[in-house]
């Protein structure tokens, strides 16, 4: 075996070379250099589809504008999300905001002034529950509604660029591009509350999550190639992952993701999903053999900013087709 030595990190303005530097370094600063390396892998392989697994509190934690950027530079395809995820970009679209707190506080203080606490990020409850009335009333005025999430969002994300015509969201973005977002627990977010309000008062919506899955797994088996890059792990994780398996049952054996990008900071010795190992997803068909893969244990607020400036700033370009 070749052995190659490791290079000492030269600290950089630019952000691209400071990662291509930690890559021939150790630990978990060469995984985030490793990262950048394989996930430009993905974006220049004109036959991959690109798909994004988002967990996390990233839009309150301040991760809204880089998530755009990523759809902005078509470095994504398509996004399976948490619902809390994309009603917190929605609320920061209509002009309800997340505030910077601190984690050692009185949250029974806390609960009676009516702001509510995402480790050290507060938001006003009251304006929250606005947004849920918004998103009520969203579908009152659009029913009869049936369809996938993805159908919903994207309904829903042309009404938000044209009733806040001011506002910037993730949405709105992929909407202009025509990058999909499937939120597969849906009900499991204030875009669920919303609705189940509208239902509640007699209106007729139904999300059809079946169809989200049978959508996105369609994606995957029109496509030459796939790449998944996963912000955490969760729901929208497995989401992508069981595509590979639903594929093959129905005969459309894509072989596994041919490229993986992970960043969570869960352990995989707990043997929960989000920590775990490509090589496990080797195991049930859902990543390829050969495929590049790299794992980064690390927080995600600090991972997706220096990745995606690095990504930028190294000038790399998308030529695949837009799905």
């Amino acid at each position: 075996m070749a052995m190659h030595p490791t290079e000492p990190v030269i600290p950089e303005r630019d952000v691209a070379a400071l990662l291509k530097g930690m890559s021939a370094t150790g630990f978990q600063g060469r995984k985030l250099g490793e990262s950048v390396r394989v996930w430009t892998e993905m974006i220049n392989d004109p036959d991959c589809t690109i798909l994004l697994g988002l967990s996390g509190a990233m839009i309150p934690a301040g991760m809204q504008q880089c998530l755009v950027e990523l759809v902005r530079h078509r470095y994504v395809d398509a996004i399976v999300s948490t619902g809390a995820n994309i009603f917190h970009d929605a609320c920061e679209h209509i002009g309800v905001h997340h505030y910077i707190g601190h984690h050692h506080v009185d949250d029974g203080e806390l609960f009676s002034k009516g702001i509510d606490r995402i480790y050290d990020i507060f938001a006003y409850e009251g304006e929250f529950r606005t947004v849920d009335q918004i998103i009520a009333d969203f579908a009152r005025d659009h029913a009869p509604f049936q369809g996938s999430s993805r159908a919903f969002i994207q309904v829903f994300g042309k009404w938000l660029s044209e009733t806040y015509p001011d506002g910037t969201s993730l949405i709105s973005t992929c909407v202009s591009v025509n990058v999909p977002i499937f939120i597969p627990a849906l009900c499991d977010s204030s875009i669920g509350i919303g609705l189940l309000m509208a239902r509640r008062s007699g209106v007729d919506v139904q999300i059809d999550q079946l169809s989200d899955a049978d959508e996105v797994t369609a994606i995957v088996e029109k496509a030459g190639k796939t790449g998944v890059v996963y912000i955490g792990g969760g729901v929208p994780k497995n989401f992508i992952q069981q595509t590979q398996v639903i594929a093959s049952i129905h005969n459309a054996d894509c072989q596994g993701h041919a490229y993986a990008v992970q960043y969570t900071s869960d352990a995989p010795h707990w043997g929960g999903l989000s920590g775990c190992t490509f090589e496990e997803a080797i195991s049930w068909g859902k990543e390829q053999v050969t495929s590049p893969r790299v794992q980064c244990f690390v927080d995600a607020t600090i991972a997706l900013p220096l990745v995606t400036s690095a990504l930028i700033a190294g000038g790399v370009e998308r030529k695949k087709p837009v799905l």
